[in-house]
This record gives structure tokens, sequence and C-alpha cells, in this order.
């Protein structure tokens, strides 16, 4: 009969110790874990710059699932995707979304013609387009009003950052809730 020494028996329940250890990290960090699907805010994929809606909804984030680059938008209260057709074009890069109060109106860096630019997608309509053509230096961290008449970003125009606030103009339809009364602009 073979005897064990103490100083062996410490050594092999720290080496099952340590096996089953990082067999349950193993496990617990697996991908089947991660919450896939229609209705799942997080994936596998990179998911960044997150922002809400001033109304605290929406959920605008940059996700590179699906093989592209991509602004997702996620209402809170449904626990669902949006659909957003025309924001996201192949080939482009976008990134520091944010959103007006109700979440109509986004506010984002694209690229256009390998430069960064100011775009603004407008979800009632659909459509997105640039609000910094002329800008000849470069452009980031555009922010948009509650409301969604105000644009403001950063821009190298001059050589430095500076901060620039884009009016839409009074002709907007603005972002307030159904029944807001809506204050004259001075």
């Amino acid at each position: 009969m073979k005897k064990f020494t103490p100083g062996f028996w410490l050594q092999r329940n720290c080496l099952w110790s340590l096996i089953f250890g990082f067999a349950s990290l193993l496990v617990a960090c697996s991908p089947e874990n991660i919450p896939i699907g229609p209705t799942s805010l997080n994936s596998r994929y990179t998911e960044e710059q997150p922002t809400l809606s001033g109304n605290g909804r929406i959920l605008a984030f940059v996700s590179t699932r699906n093989g592209t680059h991509q602004i997702l938008l996620y209402d809170l209260q449904q626990q669902t995707f949006l659909r957003t057709p025309r924001l996201n074009r192949p080939g482009t890069i976008v990134e520091s979304p944010s959103l007006s109060y109700t979440g109509r109106y986004i506010a984002y860096i694209t690229s256009d013609q390998g430069r960064p630019v100011v775009a603004l997608y407008d979800r009632a309509t659909q459509q997105s387009q640039i609000v910094t053509p002329t800008y000849r230096g470069w452009v980031r961290n555009p922010s948009i009003s509650p409301d969604g008449r105000y644009v403001v970003f950063e821009t190298a125009s001059r050589g430095q950052w500076d901060v620039e606030v884009l009016d839409r103009g009074p002709e907007i339809e603005l972002d307030i809730p159904n029944g807001a009364a809506v204050a004259p602009v001075p």
C-alpha cells in the first residue's frame, strides 16, 4: 500500500482546483452565454459610443455586428431594434451618434470623399444629409439639441479645435413631445 505525503496531497488538490477554476472560467466566458437575437442589446461584437434620447427611450450606439461598422437604434421600452433605412451605407464608417429628444434626429460623423463630415438622419423621412459640406477642416463629436434645431461639433478649420454651432433654421420640424408648447426663438 502506497502512502501519500501531505505535500503531494496539497499539490494534487491545488492542481485540481486550478483545473476546475480554469474550466469554469472558460464556460463562463463562452459565446453561448452572450444573449443574441433580434431583441438582444449586446452581441459578440464591439458595441461602443452609446447615447440616449432626451426622453430616455431610444439608445443609439455604434456596432460592428453584421460585419459592418453601423449605428443601431434600440427601443428600451419595447426591447427591440428600430429600423433605420438608408442610415448605414456600405463601405462608410459612422461614429459619435447624438439623438434629439425622441430620437427622431440623429447627428453623427461619417465620411465623404475620405474626410469626416457631420451628417443628420431624420427617422421620419428616412433620409440622411451632410450638414457640414463646406467645412475645410476636420470635424468631430457632433451633438444635436433636444428639439433638433441646433447641431454643435468640433472643427479644426482654423488649425486648432474650436466649437461650431449650426442653426438648421426656424423652418425645420422640431422634435418635441406631443402637446408640448414651443417657446419662441429670440
